[in-house]
């Protein structure tokens, strides 16, 4: 990887840290309702994982989905006007944080239901070889996931028909509170369940956005040249708690420190010194990155509020709300 695109990386890696740092802020003060599952730490996962796949390629993501939403096209305002309840917002107000879908650039959806989208990205990437666009279709999910029967559900049957359909495990050690490994019998939740169906398991930093390129690259070319699904275990690890009612307490501190050590952006940062980028030009991409999530956010704040007439459009494809039976 060149300098060029990994400083355009690295950027697009500072709009999400910033994004999701203002989507706390935001709910903080009240202006976002709900909940919220923030992703900041896990950009490198969606920014390089996105940065190997082509635009017409299918990306599926969990409730922490806010950094595939941006990485795949949505904007930060789209996003954090959802999540303010605004008519402007990319699901018009009718997803908030856990649903955010942008389907004009195939992003299809985020899942708040843990696991249930792995054979959706199965029955996507069916289509797509039924369809022969050479189309892939990406799952990213949780270690909890892992555990979960659709996963497996989901594995046998991409294997058993060689769909090109990829797999990526966020493996942030933590399933909500619970550590992955107090309840798991191998040591790599996804990787080490990949060999059980005959596909490949690969383990790579997922803090590193050059590694998961690289990694999410070769196992797409594979997939689309006929040799079908893969899963990636990305290791990570998210900077806040479960959701922001979870103040992360049970994370042993000199861990937390150690992982807030291998920060993505601190990586891409190494990186790109070490291609002879200058400090002042990296530092310039931060500011960029500042100024469109604050033009972002006063955009949201000022955004209408939505229709209530508009409450029950969308429910089927006509984009209608008559009952069918």
């Amino acid at each position: 990887m060149d300098a060029t695109e990994l400083l355009a990386l690295y950027e697009r890696m500072a709009v999400i840290r910033r994004t999701e740092q203002a989507a706390h802020d935001l709910f903080m003060s009240g202006l976002v309702k709900g909940t919220t599952h923030l992703a900041a730490g896990h950009e490198a996962i969606a920014v390089g994982a996105s940065a190997a796949l082509r635009d017409d390629d299918y990306v599926f993501a969990t409730y922490r989905g806010h950094h595939h939403a941006l990485a795949r096209g949505a904007t930060p305002e789209e996003c954090l006007a959802e999540l303010m309840s605004r008519a402007t917002g990319l699901c018009r107000a009718k997803g908030g944080s856990m649903h955010l879908t942008k389907a004009s650039v195939n992003m299809l959806g985020s899942y708040a239901i843990v696991g249930a989208h792995l054979p959706m990205a199965v029955g996507a990437a069916w289509s797509a070889r039924l369809r022969g666009t050479g189309q892939l279709a990406v799952a990213f999910f949780g270690d909890g996931a892992t555990n979960i029967g659709a996963f497996h559900e989901a594995l046998n049957l991409a294997a058993v028909w060689k769909l090109p359909v990829l797999f990526v495990c966020e493996n942030n050690l933590y399933m909500e509170y619970t550590p992955i490994a107090d309840v798991t019998a191998v040591a790599r939740p996804a990787a080490d369940r990949a060999p059980a169906y005959g596909i490949p398991g690969e383990v790579v930093d997922g803090n590193d956005v050059v590694a998961v390129r690289e990694t999410v690259g070769a196992l797409a070319e594979r997939a689309r040249a006929g040799g079908g699904p893969a899963i990636v275990e990305a290791e990570t690890y998210r900077h806040f708690g479960h959701s922001r009612a979870d103040p992360a307490a049970y994370r042993p501190a000199e861990e937390v420190e150690r992982w807030l050590k291998h920060d993505p952006l601190d990586l891409a940062r190494g990186r790109l010194a070490e291609l002879g980028v200058e400090e002042e030009t990296v530092t310039a991409a931060d500011e960029r990155a500042r100024d469109v999530v604050q033009k972002a956010v006063e955009a949201a704040k000022n955004a209408p509020p939505p229709d209530p007439r508009e409450a029950l459009t969308d429910v089927w494809a006509d984009g209608g709300a008559a009952w069918r039976t």
